[in-house]
């Protein structure tokens, strides 16, 4: 029997524009989907409707929701687990915590590193430079909150981080909140402010240590680091984070996976 095109999901509202008419039947699945996890429909951590259930709402055959959510695991957006079902990915999960750190130790035992001892610098209010502003989809004197901290591993400091988030979105965050979670900062973001970051773009250089890198990172003034700049988005492709690191690469190195 012939499928019809999906209706819009109950959480959309009537005027939003519909899917493209040669867009896929799945991807209009996944699209409508999305824009429940957007919405909060689905927390972080909770099970989705089956895909029989995904079925009937939507109207379409259970192989095509099934395609739909194969295509949003593989975006690591959702998780399915064998016989308890399918649920919304989170960054509470181990194996997800620290999914956007890809600096990893030169010594064969890297898996025995350990999490990342956290120091937080400085959490701050202020009105949002030009270039935060542009990257974060803001405009110039928005409220934004930066945040400076410190990664240290087995005892010695190698990142230190400039973090800029939209003030609106984190109200209330501050550098007692930061310390005291004991998780993963995106696992805080999700529970305390309901942004999840699902991906990420980077852009790397080499940079030489000044005097506060150097302080920071104990370090010799001059010493070759490598700078990260990393913007993360949330749902629809939405900026809601931008952090330039710096990194010390004698006894680590930065690895990526290329496919």
């Amino acid at each position: 029997m012939a499928q019809t095109a999906p209706p819009t999901a109950q959480w959309a509202s009537p005027n939003e524009a519909a899917a493209p008419a040669f867009s896929p039947l799945y991807q209009q699945i996944k699209s409508l989907i999305l824009q429940a996890l957007q919405a909060g429909q689905w927390k972080p951590g909770d099970l989705i409707p089956s895909e029989i259930e995904l079925a009937g709402r939507f109207r379409v055959s259970q192989g095509t929701v099934r395609k739909a959510i194969d295509e949003l695991a593989a975006e690591h957006l959702l998780v399915r687990r064998q016989g308890r079902g399918t649920f919304v990915a989170t960054h509470a999960e181990q194996q997800v915590q620290y999914r956007f750190l890809r600096l990893v130790p030169d010594a064969a035992d890297a898996a025995n590193q350990g999490p990342a001892e956290r120091r937080i610098i400085d959490c701050k209010r202020l009105r949002a430079p030009a270039d935060v502003a542009r990257t974060l989809g803001l405009r110039t004197g928005d409220a934004v909150l930066q945040v400076r901290r410190v990664l240290a591993f087995q005892g010695v400091p190698t990142i230190l981080e400039d973090l800029w988030l939209p003030g609106s979105a984190f109200k209330g965050l501050t550098a007692e909140r930061l310390a005291g979670h004991q998780g993963a900062m995106y696992a805080l973001f999700e529970t305390e402010f309901g942004v999840r970051m699902v991906r990420a773009d980077e852009r790397l250089r080499a940079l030489a240590a000044d005097e506060a890198a150097a302080q920071w990172l104990q370090v010799s003034i001059g010493t070759p680091l490598l700078s990260v700049e990393r913007v993360a988005y949330t749902y629809q492709d939405a900026p809601m984070e931008l952090r330039r690191g710096l990194y010390r690469t004698d006894t680590h190195h930065y690895r990526n996976s290329l496919s």
